[in-house]
Formats: C-alpha cells, sequence, structure tokens
C-alpha cells in the first residue's frame, strides 16, 4: 500500500442525492463509447465524492447499465469519509484514501469524475490539477470538471482527454428556467472569473440567452420547444455545438471548448 501523501485539498463536502445525475447520464449517453471501448473492465473515479457516498453508488448503478464489469472507485482525501463508504463496498464498488494522484494500484483511468472539487481552488492552480489527473487516464479516458447547485438543476462541466479540454456542457432544469444565462454561477472555476466582456464564455452565454429571448413564442409549445429553438439558433449563428436535438431536449447543451476558452490558459498569466 503506497504512503504517499494525498494532494490536495479537503473540500466542504456538501452533497446530496441524485446530485450529478445530468453528468451520470451524459456519460451514460454520448459518452458510453469510452466505457465500451476499454478493452479491460473500464475503470470510473469519483474523485472528492465528499461527506456522503451517495454519488459515488449512484455512479456505479448508472455506468453499471452500461457495461457489467466497470469499477467504481470513490476517491477521497478526508479518512472519515473513506470509512463512511467502506460498508457499502462490492466488488465493483470500492472507497480508497487518495486525492489528485487518483491511486488505483497501476490501472488507469477510464473516467475521473471530479465534481465540486476545483471550484475550492484558485483559477492558476486548474491547469496543474487538470495536467496531474490526465496523467492517469487510459488512451481513450475523460477527465470531468464540473460544478452543480445544491439539488443538481443547475450544471456545468468541461470535458478533457489526455490531449487537453474539449468541450463545455451547460445542463439545466427547463421547468422555471428564466434565462438559461443563470447557469453561469456555476461554471466550473477554469471558466466562472472569465464571464466578463472580452472573454468567449461571456460572448457564449450572451449569445444563448439572446437566443432564448427570441425563441420565446416557443414557449406557448412548453420549455422543452423553446430551449430547441434556443440551441438551433446558436448552431445557425455558427457556434461550434458538438451535441443535437437528443441533448438539448434534456436542457443539455455541448459547445466545442474553442469556442470559449479564456483568452490566456487556465493557470497562466494574463
Amino acid at each position: 500500500m503506497s504512503t504517499q501523501r494525498p494532494v490536495g485539498a479537503i473540500t466542504r463536502g456538501t452533497t446530496n442525492p441524485n446530485r450529478l445525475r445530468r453528468c451520470d447520464r451524459w456519460l451514460a449517453g454520448p459518452q458510453a463509447w469510452r466505457l465500451r471501448r476499454s478493452p479491460e473492465p473500464p475503470v470510473v473515479v469519483d474523485l472528492g465524492y465528499g461527506a456522503s457516498p451517495i454519488t459515488a453508488v449512484e455512479l456505479y448503478d448508472r455506468l453499471s447499465a452500461v457495461r457489467t464489469d466497470l469499477d467504481v472507485v470513490g476517491v477521497e482525501i478526508d479518512p472519515a469519509r473513506v470509512d463512511a463508504g467502506k460498508p457499502l463496498e462490492h466488488e465493483h464498488l470500492s472507497f480508497r484514501l487518495g486525492g489528485f494522484e487518483v491511486p488505483l494500484g497501476g490501472r488507469d483511468a477510464t473516467v475521473v469524475r471530479a465534481f465540486n472539487v476545483l471550484r475550492q481552488y484558485d483559477e492558476d492552480q486548474v491547469a496543474s490539477a487538470w495536467a496531474r489527473l490526465q496523467e492517469r487516464l487510459a488512451p481513450d479516458g475523460l477527465l470531468v470538471d464540473g460544478t452543480c447547485d445544491e439539488v443538481g438543476r443547475l450544471a456545468t462541466w468541461v470535458a478533457l482527454d489526455r490531449a487537453g479540454p474539449l468541450s463545455l456542457t451547460l445542463s439545466m432544469r427547463l421547468a422555471a428556467l428564466d434565462d438559461p444565462a443563470t447557469v453561469a454561477e456555476r461554471l466550473p472555476k477554469a471558466l466562472i472569473h472569465r464571464n466578463v466582456p472580452g472573454e468567449p464564455v461571456h460572448a457564449y452565454l450572451q449569445a444563448l440567452s439572446r437566443a432564448w429571448a427570441r425563441s420565446s413564442p416557443h414557449a406557448s409549445y412548453g420549455a422543452r420547444q423553446r430551449f430547441l429553438a434556443t440551441a438551433g439558433s446558436l448552431r445557425e449563428e455558427g457556434w461550434p455545438l458538438v451535441d443535437g436535438p437528443s441533448r438539448w431536449r434534456l436542457g443539455e447543451i455541448t459547445v466545442a471548448w474553442s469556442a470559449v476558452a479564456p483568452q490566456s490558459s487556465p493557470g497562466a498569466a494574463t
């Protein structure tokens, strides 16, 4: 057993059942090919799962529908939180002490989901955290750095492979949504301070808000139809959306990272 000290800081630990359902649904949908393609039983990591192990349990339940032999590993830097998960362990679900070094006993991760972890760090620490986690990925592996509200109605995440960032996803509960740009308060750390004029992510959110306003006539058919029209309008404007109506119906929209990347990379001098 490694005696290496876990890398990172203890998070607040706040969590709730079903909080990460939006990201899990995306992993089991558009990203399921990564699990299926793995030549070995895939390893999925719930990094910094918090005071309750429930999100790791839910992650296994949802992704095992894609591949029954996958292993979910909950990784926490707080020993008490690891102990809390131990009674729930089974053949394909385990909990261990660790941080950004992601101790997997020599295995590589097909997915590392790090939700509400980097939000407590400074922006200039993002690049090094991403790099360390990317090193732990399998060839087709994916790192998901995300943030959400307390009950998971608003969520955003950046997806990265071993080469770098791929996309930004916004996912919202459409019922009673006043303006999709309100998701800005839940942007990942790499982007939340960049939602200012002159930054690409600000331009994207403004375009999203304008498209939502223009699509108001569709509201009489329901929020889903309005959001479909909103996303379609963004695509017509030239925003490089990498998903389509089947995801938009869920209140989810994904854009290529190149369209929203900070003017200077996270962690670089501005």
